[in-house]
């Protein structure tokens, strides 16, 4: 075909056998081929059970990747939304696929293997470092979750923390967080100890609300099975058949995190995330998380893995404020 202001213009014309699924992968009004549109700059045109691709070399093999990758979901039986839609767009820019159809739908079968499955929900990444934590999440048994907020370092380690006890293979989970105020006295705050410490892990009980039922959660709560504990109840314990997950790390003292990194015991599953950036912290004080960072980068047994500005999944507007805290960070450092 003739060429434009970009290159090369290329066609590809995809084949879809299952006519219903194709109407889900398109949206409603073609809201799905809308959204890779405007993403990727090509032109999708649906004729039948064909998509016609029209557009510059890359941005063509991109929607490709992006179109059999959604596709591919919408055959194991998951739901497409514009959210999934931006995940398959951020995950092909990052991915060398081949050429060919057929290897290319082996390829992202294989990917969409990195799930994480609950009772109420199956979650797939949505960026390439998600994909990376999920795997090491499953595989390691110790974890480093580094990055901003809205990453998905909590949400993934939680549900995935959720999957293993449902499947028996741990008998509880632990989530903890320290008790530091990010301008908030505790002290002030109305109620018993419970009630003072449970706004801090609020994140942490929604999360489990979305794997099960909160009816589930409190039941589970009940029996001891998941405990949600501040930080300094983890002195003297040894955690074992458990996995356990320590939130907002950048605000333990180096002697917290060592405490919290030793009480690692039989079958345990350990995942550490946090903000460097974000240290609520006194001024002068070193975070445990950074001062862990520079002691066990070394050791090859665990897992670190870390997120930026690009892997947030929230709203598109969170990433570039990250960006630009981030860029101010890297000029006051010059």
């Amino acid at each position: 075909m003739a060429g434009n202001d970009n290159g090369i213009t290329e066609e590809i014309i995809l084949e879809f056998e299952d006519n219903r699924l194709l109407a889900l992968l398109c949206g409603e009004h073609n809201v799905h081929l809308s959204r890779i549109e405007q993403k990727l700059g090509v032109t999708l045109i649906g004729r039948g059970n064909l998509i016609s691709i029209i557009g510059d070399l890359e941005a063509a093999d991109l929607s490709r990747s992006a179109l059999l990758r959604l596709y591919d979901q919408l055959e194991k039986g998951f739901d497409v939304t514009l959210a999934e839609v931006d995940a398959a767009v951020r995950m092909a820019f990052v991915t060398d696929s081949p050429k060919d159809e057929t290897l290319q739908r082996k390829k992202h079968e294989a990917e969409n293997e990195i799930v994480i499955r609950t009772r109420k929900t199956v979650l797939s990444p949505r960026t390439p470092n998600q994909a990376s934590y999920i795997e090491a999440l499953r595989d390691r048994e110790m974890i480093f979750g580094l990055g901003p907020a809205g990453t998905g370092k909590t949400f993934l380690a939680v549900a995935m923390a959720t999957s293993f006890l449902l499947e028996g293979k741990v008998e509880k989970i632990i989530l903890s967080r320290p008790a530091v105020e990010a301008g908030e006295k505790l002290g002030f705050l109305p109620g018993d100890m419970r009630e003072k410490v449970d706004p801090y892990l609020t994140p942490l009980f929604d999360a489990l609300g979305q794997m099960i039922s909160l009816e589930q959660t409190e039941r589970r709560i009940e029996r001891g099975e998941i405990e949600i504990a501040p930080l300094a109840f983890m002195r003297g314990r040894t955690l074992s058949n458990a996995f356990v997950i320590l939130d907002e790390a950048q605000n333990t003292t180096p002697m917290q995190m060592k405490m919290f990194l030793t009480r690692f015991g039989e079958n345990c599953r350990m995942v550490v995330c946090g903000d460097p950036s974000q240290v609520d912290l006194p001024d002068g004080s070193r975070s445990g998380l950074t001062d862990a960072l520079d002691i066990l980068k070394p050791i090859h047994d665990i897992a670190f893995v870390n997120f930026t500005a690009a892997d947030v999944v929230r709203h598109p507007l969170v990433g570039k404020i990250v960006d630009a805290y981030d860029s101010r960070g890297a000029k006051k450092k010059k």
